[in-house]
């Protein structure tokens, strides 16, 4: 009886050390750094199961044992946890972090970039660049307020300026949605927020006008300033004048060097033969300039020309005399810079 219970004893303690074994060795295994050398993309359709995840993630060497990782996945009733996606795993990456990223669905992103100053049609061609974004089917720059739902809104400064990201299989539908969306949350908030007693009649008004603050300076800081100016002129009914206009009417037309002939030529973007805004915007707009015209600087003045320095920034005056005065500076200044 003795010798029975000391065989027994025995088995079961072989059992247990078979056991301890056992777990240590798939602890150290779920621990360890994996098979994998450098990081890589993986692809995870919707509607993979454990079984299939495993032998993807093995065959593109980030898991060892695919039947041992996929079994883990089940212990541990992770099975209908796991999110699909493209997923970038780290070089050595070990199977109990592979299996938190899958869970967390830790997915690559991607992004595209609207700039502040640059066109929609700018836009549209880094959209259209990404070869990340899905194109929607017969979608087109013209067509792209009619896909969005305001068919009577201008597509030019109708997306806001800023870095979009996305994961892989997104449509350029929805980052353009996105960018739509945020230019009306800005422009609403700065409307609500604006100085008392401006002469825009309209959030639409204030984004034409802040396009036009956007392209006339490189300097922050004179945003309100160039705003300020603007409003002054349209209060009096002068021409706005700005450059930067003319050059957005005339399109492809525009070589780099703008003629008093493209000013005298008669158009709706031509602020020096046509009074009031232009008709549209002219660029994407950032935040700076929507604020800075609906909350402008303080000023008398009514004209503004560069100083001519290379640092952007103006010289404003409140008469046209002291305008002229200035001017003056900046052909002497002009003449005098050494040519390169």
């Amino acid at each position: 009886m003795k010798a029975l219970t000391r065989l027994l004893l025995g088995l079961l303690l072989l059992v247990a050390l078979l056991g301890a074994t056992v777990a240590g060795s798939a602890w150290h295994w779920w621990h360890a750094p994996g098979p994998g050398r450098v990081e890589v993309l993986v692809d995870i359709p919707r509607g993979d199961g454990p079984a299939r995840i495993a032998t993807r993630l093995a065959e593109a060497g980030v898991v060892q044992h695919p039947r041992r990782f996929a079994w883990a996945i089940r212990l541990q009733g992770q099975s209908e946890a796991l999110k699909a996606g493209e997923y970038a795993f780290s070089p050595g990456q070990a199977p109990s972090a592979v299996l938190a990223q899958l869970v967390a669905g830790r997915v690559t992103r991607y992004s595209v970039t609207f700039i502040e100053g640059q066109t929609v049609a700018e836009a549209w061609q880094r959209v259209r660049a990404s070869p990340y974004l899905k194109p929607t089917p017969g979608l087109t720059l013209r067509g792209l307020m009619q896909a969005l739902g305001e068919p009577a809104v201008p597509v030019e400064g109708a997306l806001f300026p800023d870095t979009y990201v996305f994961r892989r299989g997104a449509t350029d539908l929805q980052v353009l949605r996105e960018a739509r969306l945020r230019m009306q949350a800005e422009l609403a908030k700065v409307w609500e927020e604006r100085q008392a007693g401006l002469p825009l009649a309209s959030p639409a008004e204030a984004l034409v006008l802040a396009s036009l603050v956007e392209k006339e300076t490189g300097a922050a800081e004179e945003r309100p300033m160039i705003a300020g100016v603007f409003l002054n002129r349209l209060r009096v009914r002068m021409r706005l004048q700005t450059d930067p206009s003319v050059i957005y009417g005339l399109g492809a037309a525009y070589d780099g060097n703008l003629r008093k002939a493209d000013l005298r030529r008669d158009g709706p973007y031509n602020t020096y033969r046509r009074g009031g805004l232009p008709p549209t915007a002219i660029a994407l707009t950032g935040r700076a300039s929507l604020r800075a015209a609906t909350q402008p600087a303080t000023t008398d003045a009514l004209y503004f020309v560069a100083t001519g320095r290379g640092d952007g920034r103006h010289v404003f005056s409140a008469t046209l005399k002291a305008h002229n005065v200035a001017v003056r500076a900046l052909v002497a200044r002009t003449r005098e810079a050494p040519v390169k």
